[in-house]
């Protein structure tokens, strides 16, 4: 099977690899390029520019984006710091990526104990923000 690679330099190659070598590149292209789709229909940012058009690059717009996400952190710490020392540990473990049962089993607490507790820290916080 043949891979075609383009450089930035504009120019192109071909290199000659194994099928399933080549079955795993094409894939890992596949999802690259699905998941760059995704982030520029569903993600906005300065970088917006190239695929939005210019009002996105505008320097109003990108105060109205510093504003509102130094407003929208504020908002956030102040209703975090209501919350309790274990409630903070354990959200920040469950926002880090960690599942209910793995902050159980690090904190050698039941899953139900672990639910219960996030689920109050969740109420808190939209209490508070």
């Amino acid at each position: 099977m043949k891979i075609s690679y383009k450089f930035l330099d504009g120019k192109h190659t071909e290199v000659e690899v194994a099928d399933a070598i080549g079955a795993v590149i094409v894939d890992s292209r596949r999802v690259e390029n699905s998941a760059e789709r995704k982030h520029r229909r569903y993600c906005y940012s300065i970088d917006a520019i190239k695929y939005e058009g210019k009002e996105y690059g505008t320097g109003e717009f990108a105060d109205a984006l510093c504003d509102d996400a130094e407003i929208r952190n504020k908002k956030i710490w102040d209703a975090f710091s209501h919350l309790s020392e274990v409630q903070k540990r354990r959200m920040m473990m469950l926002a880090a990526g960690l599942s209910m049962r793995e902050i159980a089993r690090r904190e050698d607490k039941d899953i139900k104990t672990i639910r219960e507790s996030i689920e109050a820290a969740r109420k808190k916080f939209l209490k508070f923000y």
